[in-house]
């Protein structure tokens, strides 16, 4: 199986019923790049992890699904001895927070901006799978919550999470690790394959864009860049083709939104051409995504 394939498969995970995801847990492995001393991404099923080792505990940048928990201890366990003490959930999707109770039964701390918890505390119906998401536990809500931004200092690192509004949700944070240089975006970025945007819960096209912008002026050449799906790690020009392809598609979808045209005219107009061979092999294919952003750019 080679990476892209991979990669859409695990993506394809975060969206799909909890019945039909549960059966093939048992088969996930997480698998783990070093991305700077201290740093590192982990994948399995859903969004890309990110784990920051301090001297005094170790903080994990969310927490995909609740039967991946062990596994992910395990894989924490392979790099340090330090006790897991904060998750921080970059939104309120379940690849990022389905395994929030149990981290939390194990004592870590779960934060997140306040748009997450109020998202999982309420329940949400994503349109575009057709998907009705229950509210989540009282055991599996951020404790602490944030408006614009939160630091934690973790022996050594200091752990800086910006909420950057309306992009993939109206909850999204990047991490930024100053002293190692990496910036985890979560699912701001996914490499490889068109990006899920979830337009029910306040994201837009325009706000990734403004979104990935903000990353690239916190990145210079040597930032590594740990991405929500795909990837997992990037760099800044890797992040600034990412941005390039979003806004192109923007630009062209906005100007023929403009003059009314209907959504079988823009699938005619093919405006994802030159980008479906490196970012339309993904989960989403490229008349889905197509629709998916024509729908809610329209509804604007």
């Amino acid at each position: 199986m080679n990476r892209l394939t991979l990669n859409a498969i695990c993506a394809a995970f975060a969206f799909l019923p909890a019945l039909a995801i549960a059966q093939d847990f048992s088969s996930v492995e997480i698998r783990t790049t070093k991305v700077s001393e201290g740093i590192y991404a982990l994948q399995g099923a859903g969004g890309n992890l990110g784990l920051v080792v301090g001297d005094n505990g170790a903080f994990l940048i969310d927490d995909q699904y609740a039967p991946l928990t062990d596994k992910i201890k395990a894989a924490v366990a392979e790099v340090t001895n330090q006790p897991i003490r904060f998750v921080f959930n970059t939104h309120w999707h379940g690849d990022h927070t389905g395994g929030n109770e149990n981290m939390a039964e194990a004592g870590a701390l779960v934060v997140a901006h306040d748009n997450v918890r109020k998202r999982m505390s309420a329940g949400q119906f994503m349109e575009f799978f057709e998907r009705e998401v229950p509210p989540a536990t009282e055991q599996a809500l951020p404790v602490v919550t944030f408006n614009d931004q939160v630091t934690f200092h973790l022996g050594g690192h200091t752990v800086n999470a910006i909420h950057v509004p309306n992009a993939h949700t109206d909850g999204d944070a990047i991490v930024r690790l100053a002293e190692a240089n990496v910036i985890h975006t979560g699912d701001i970025v996914f490499h490889g394959l068109y990006p899920f945007i979830d337009y029910g819960s306040g994201g837009s096209l325009a706000g990734m864009i403004g979104a990935t912008d903000r990353v690239i002026l916190l990145a210079d050449e040597d930032t590594s860049v740990i991405t929500g799906h795909g990837g997992p790690v990037i760099d800044r020009n890797q992040l600034r083709a990412y941005r390039d392809m979003l806004a192109t598609v923007h630009g062209r979808l906005e100007d023929l939104i403009e003059v009314g045209a209907t959504l079988e005219q823009v699938l005619e107009a093919e405006i994802t051409r030159e980008f479906d061979a490196q970012w339309g092999q993904g989960f989403i294919e490229p008349d889905r995504w197509v629709e998916l952003n024509y729908k809610g750019m329209s509804a604007d």
